[in-house]
């Protein structure tokens, strides 16, 4: 049973910076398509930022520049830093990994770790 566990939610001032970690429990780690999504209070769940298991990234407009994804396969852990934390990145972190095998697609969810920034 493959499972997604973050880490790294904090409360944080803005201007700050946070890492969030994503450990990809029995799982090949290195086969999956990883991304972060975010949901904040009274909004949908949005995708902020991708990697693929080329490690090709791509970023939505809202954080590009300030936050950076990243994946090690031999620790089976996708991070994203974060720097320049404004009150708006405030909301629970997603991870998500996906993985084709066969002609069925597989996907899977982190359990959510929150972040705050706030003074």
């Amino acid at each position: 049973q493959v499972q997604l566990v973050e880490s790294g939610g904090d409360l944080v001032q803005p201007g700050g910076s946070a890492t969030l970690s994503c450990v990809g429990e029995n799982a090949q780690f290195e086969f999956y398509d990883m991304a972060w999504f975010r949901q904040a209070q009274g909004r949908e769940r949005e995708m902020i930022s991708y990697i693929s298991s080329g490690g090709v990234a791509n970023y939505t407009d809202a954080v590009k520049g300030r936050f950076t994804i990243s994946r090690d396969n031999i620790r089976k852990t996708l991070y994203l830093l974060m720097t320049n934390l404004e009150p708006g990145d405030t909301a629970d972190y997603y991870c998500y990994g996906q993985r084709s095998l066969f002609g069925t697609t597989f996907t899977y969810w982190g359990q959510g770790t929150q972040v705050i920034v706030s003074a």
